[in-house]
C-alpha cells in the first residue's frame, strides 16, 4: 500500500542521526525535526519561570542554541527531553541572576528539614540539606531529578510535566515522581539507620 504513513522517528534515532552526520544535510535535518518537537514546550517552561513573553522567548532560544551546540556531548543516559529541560533550567537560573533554590536538583519537600529560627539548629539543618543533596545526586536518575524539581519547585502538575517532557507511558510523570520519592525515602532511612549503628 503506497498510502501508508511512516512512524515519526524517535528522539533517540534523531539524536544518533545528528551525531553521526553533524556537518551533513542529514544531521542538520534530524536536528531541525528534533528541536521543532520541543521549542514550544521549552518556551512554555521559560514563560512559567519569568512570566514575560519576550524574556521567555529569549531564554528559550538561548537554551535551544546551547542544546544544539552541545548535542555531540549527549550520551543518552537520560531521555533527550530531560537533558534539554535540564539545560533550560540551568540557563534560566543563571540568566535570572538568582541562586538555584535549595537543593536545586529536585528535593522531596517531605524530606526537607523544617525551618527553625533557633540559630543553634542552623548547622544541623545545613548538614541535613547537604546530605540530602548528596543522596539526590547518588540515587536518582537525571529524569527523576528533573521531574521532582518541576513538581516541587515549579509547582507544575503531573499532567503538565508529562506533556512538557513528552513522557509516553500510561501514568506519565506520576510513576517517575513516585519512584524518585521512594528512592529518596529509602536511602534516607538507610542512612539514618547506618548513622545510628555507628553511635
Amino acid at each position: 500500500m503506497s498510502g501508508t504513513t511512516r512512524e515519526p522517528e524517535s528522539d533517540e534515532a534523531l539524536v544518533l542521526r545528528a551525531q553521526s552526520d553533524p556537518e551533513g544535510a542529514g544531521g542538520r535535518a534530524a536536528l531541525e525535526i528534533l528541536f521543532a518537537r520541543y521549542d514550544e514546550r521549552v518556551y512554555a517552561w521559560c514563560r512559567r519561570f519569568v512570566h514575560d513573553h519576550e524574556r521567555a522567548l529569549e531564554l528559550a532560544q538561548d537554551a535551544m542554541l546551547l542544546a544544539y551546540r552541545g548535542i555531540r556531548g549527549f550520551e543518552g543516559r537520560s531521555r533527550f527531553s530531560s537533558w534539554l529541560f535540564a539545560i533550560a533550567r540551568r540557563h534560566c537560573w543563571r540568566e535570572a541572576g538568582r541562586p538555584a533554590p535549595l537543593l536545586e536538583d529536585e528535593a522531596d519537600p517531605d524530606a526537607l528539614p523544617s525551618d527553625r529560627p533557633d540559630p543553634a539548629h542552623d548547622l544541623e539543618r545545613r548538614e541535613e540539606q547537604a546530605r540530602l543533596l548528596e543522596i539526590l545526586d547518588r540515587v536518582l536518575e537525571p529524569e527523576e531529578k528533573l521531574v521532582l524539581w518541576l513538581r516541587c519547585y515549579e509547582e507544575m502538575t503531573v499532567e503538565e510535566i508529562t506533556k512538557a517532557l513528552g513522557l509516553t507511558s500510561a501514568s506519565g510523570a506520576r510513576t517517575v515522581l513516585q519512584t524518585a520519592r521512594r528512592k529518596l525515602r529509602a536511602e534516607m532511612e538507610r542512612s539514618r539507620g547506618a548513622k545510628g549503628e555507628t553511635r
